[in-house]
């Protein structure tokens, strides 16, 4: 019975004539009410999804013309150890309750999947909604988020700096200038490009501010989004490119003493903000951010930045359970120029799965911890020559969509 309603289906690209039915897809999937959409304004809600379909890989299954599940992928670019990868953001993923069970979704994946190997994007990212399911596809978890209150009693007595603080419009050059230099060291985080920075808090634009600390010099090396409510002073995001920039931040929001009983906001780096603060005992809670899964193995340890202690040959031997291509050993050769080989007759080094391979290469689980907890199998030697060659850089992402 199923699979003759699923024959009754269509898979194809979400169109402009469709972009009404992918919002009332999401608005039912992601439960925004009437309400919500009234407050927002359906023709402002859909200048908001116009970016979408015009830039974005929006494949959907269809009833006739009836959108009933569908998938978005940005084309966005990540920065993994120095090196620039083009990675496939997967999002406004939906599908009507009365369509389930008739693997749609999984089939928009393995489509919308080809489609990145097809475009060299060899890596994706998605927030998850559910770990367990996509981890059954093949992401896995690359990066943490820490959510912090800091009661106005805990916040740093004022910091000696050269420079100064300016507010800002919310796209200002500034900013991005900050930001770009950021990204360039921070492994993992977004390179954005225009689209990026459109769909950066496009939701809550309208109630932040900007401001960016200046050195003695004039030259821009942090910023911050904030508001400024209920008594509160809510860091959105906060960016530096060293330590001065930090703490003329803090002391910018330690102006507003007077104003706010609480500060709260988020980090997204295994550095505790209470580390930092004079009283450190302050409310942290850390959760799982972002997922991310390699689209195509050969090519994306190809162009992987391993560190000069690789040499000689390495075989990784890989399953997927989603992507044929992926299935096989893949033999790393570090003599003269790097190349990629699969040779399934071979005897493998490290035999693991496509989800901790992406977390072992992002630098977020160690290779020992991997092999501790039975998630990777190498020799102790392997182990240590894995650690030796994986760039030692803690995956950063601040990112979402």
């Amino acid at each position: 019975m199923a699979s003759n309603r699923r024959d009754l289906l269509e898979i194809r690209p979400v169109r402009s004539a469709d972009m009404q039915q992918s919002i009332d897809l999401l608005n039912y999937v992601f439960q925004v009410t009437n309400q919500d959409v009234s407050e927002i304004g359906q023709q402002q809600m859909q200048a908001w999804k116009k970016p979408i379909i015009e830039h974005c890989d929006v494949i959907g299954w269809f009833s006739g013309d009836q959108l009933v599940s569908q998938m978005v992928v940005y084309p966005f670019s990540v920065n993994i150890h120095g090196q620039p990868f083009q990675m496939g953001g997967v999002t406004g993923v939906g599908t009507y309750p009365e369509y389930a069970g008739l693997g749609l979704m999984n089939d928009l994946m393995k489509k919308s999947l080809t489609n990145m190997k097809k475009r060299g994007q060899t890596i994706s990212y998605l927030f998850p909604y559910s770990i367990p399911y996509y981890r059954k596809k093949g992401w896995e978890i690359i990066s943490d988020v820490i959510t912090y209150t800091v009661r106005d009693t805990q916040i740093p007595k004022p910091y000696d700096v050269p420079g100064r603080i300016e507010r800002v419009e919310f796209a200002d050059k500034d900013i991005r200038t900050v930001y770009a230099q950021f990204s360039h060291k921070a492994n993992g985080a977004m390179i954005r490009n225009r689209l990026a920075w459109e769909e950066h808090f496009k939701w809550e634009r309208d109630e932040l501010t900007g401001c960016v600390y200046y050195d003695e010099h004039d030259n821009p090396t942090g910023y911050m989004y904030y508001k400024v409510e209920n008594e509160t002073f809510y860091v959105k995001e906060m960016i530096y490119n060293n330590e001065e920039a930090r703490r003329g931040i803090w002391n910018f929001i330690g102006a507003h003493f007077s104003m706010v009983y609480y500060v709260k906001g988020k980090i997204f780096t295994n550095e505790p903000l209470s580390f930092f603060l004079e009283d450190s005992e302050i409310e942290e809670k850390i959760s799982p951010y972002y997922m991310a899964r390699i689209v195509e193995v050969d090519r994306f340890l190809a162009s992987f930045p391993f560190t000069s202690h690789a040499s000689g040959k390495l075989a990784f031997a890989i399953s997927d359970p989603l992507l044929e291509w992926n299935n096989g050993t893949f033999v790393l050769s570090f003599a003269d120029q790097k190349r990629v080989t699969i040779e399934n007759g071979v005897k493998a080094d490290v035999k693991t799965d496509i989800q901790t391979l992406v977390t072992l290469l992002l630098n977020y689980k160690r290779a020992s911890t991997l092999k501790e907890i039975g998630r990777l199998e190498a020799n102790e030697e392997t182990i240590a020559y894995l650690e030796a060659i994986i760039p030692d850089n803690k995956p950063w992402f601040s990112d979402y969509f």
